[in-house]
């Protein structure tokens, strides 16, 4: 897996992608509602959009794009705002629709966009979360807001944020979902080619920190000046320059060598260690660092679908977190560090018992 970098559109990405269809389809593995504090998020993105001033009074119309089980979406729907919900993954699209949310089980382009403008007219607010990083066809899809969008309408979606992950090293945020890692930067230059405006910005802690973008047609709200002052701090950081990103390469490197010396350094005293969350992030953890079962004997996850299956690459067994509970290892590589504070709440009767966590963000340690 391999990133570039263009001080031109100060985009981070990866340089070659799967085809959407190989990680969106009938056996995607994630269930958004798996997470209560999740839940709780979008429940509150949901409720910053009703209380947002953008919707219109008569018949507003909200899209969002990627809306899995429909946990965000689901608070429009019992309030019984106008709503649709483009989940190409119909297994959890599917569990959607079980929650009154209404559901195109499509790839979002231009051409479906022209679709729901003639079918179901324009929308108030386009919504996304953790999801437009994902779509290597980004430029498809601006265009696509662009065609939908009300021209008083907003777009607001957040992303896991490149200034946090170049801060605190987190690589695993690269991965084959992970198409882009934004800035404020690349995307005010990308909507901008396109005749949008950056209008806000919101730092979110999801996913180990997020940044949430408010965009619409360009003129029709005034820039705030949220915006400007995180430009000017990217700028600080470097993230419009590609020195920025070579240092943090000899950073990631150096995470690596101290997460498989602390291993090593374990395992040589007998030490029992095993993974918490088969994540995404881990399969790039295991890959990248060449950790397999001679380092972690197993990791444990809540979700049914990943259970009985192994890691790609490492081949590290996925089992049912009542392994986890039964059978403890001694420490547990945290490989879902974004949900540590619920899942320290979760766990206190490992921690009570001995059980100490690894982490590798920002450095390697044990808690």
């Amino acid at each position: 897996m391999a990133i570039g970098f263009s001080e031109t559109s100060m985009m981070l990405q990866l340089i070659n992608q799967p085809a959407p269809e190989k990680m969106f389809h009938d056996h995607y593995a994630f269930y958004s509602s798996t997470s209560n504090y999740m839940a709780r998020h979008f429940k509150d993105f949901a409720d910053e959009v009703l209380q947002s001033g953008y919707l219109t009074i008569k018949d507003p119309f909200v899209l969002e794009l990627g809306c899995n089980d429909g946990i965000m979406l689901r608070n429009f729907a019992e309030k019984g705002i106008r709503h649709l919900g483009i989940e190409p993954s119909l297994n959890v699209a599917a569990e959607a629709n079980k929650h009154g949310v209404r559901i195109l089980s499509e790839f979002f382009t231009e051409q479906l966009a022209e679709s729901i403008v003639q079918e179901q007219g324009m929308v108030d607010a386009f919504l996304a979360a953790n999801v437009m990083c994902h779509i290597p066809d980004i430029v498809g899809v601006v265009k696509g807001i662009r065609r939908v969008l009300k021209p008083t309408g907003v777009v607001m979606f957040e992303d896991p944020y490149l200034g946090d992950v170049v801060s605190k090293t987190s690589y695993d945020q690269i991965y084959d979902e992970h198409v882009f890692l934004f800035s404020a930067l690349s995307i005010q230059y990308l909507f901008g080619l396109h005749g949008m405006d950056l209008i806000d910005v919101l730092p979110q802690k999801t996913h180990g920190g997020s940044m949430r973008y408010v965009l619409a047609h360009r003129g029709a709200y005034p820039v705030k000046n949220s915006v400007t002052e995180l430009i000017a701090r990217e700028r600080a950081q470097g993230l419009d320059r590609l020195t920025t990103f070579k240092t943090f390469g000899a950073n990631v490197e150096q995470s690596k060598r101290s997460l498989l010396i602390l291993l090593k350094e374990l395992k040589s005293q007998g030490k029992r260690v095993a993974g918490y969350g088969a994540t995404s992030k881990s399969t790039t953890i295991l890959n990248y660092c060449g950790i397999g079962l001679d380092l972690i004997e197993y990791i444990s996850d809540t979700t049914p679908i990943k259970q009985g299956k192994f890691t790609p690459g490492m081949h590290i067994p996925v089992v049912p977190y009542e392994t986890f509970k039964a059978n403890p290892p001694d420490y547990a590589v945290l490989f879902a560090w974004n949900h540590a504070e619920e899942i320290m709440a979760k766990e206190k009767d490992f921690i009570s018992a001995g059980g100490k966590w690894i982490v590798h963000v920002p450095e390697v340690r044990v808690l």
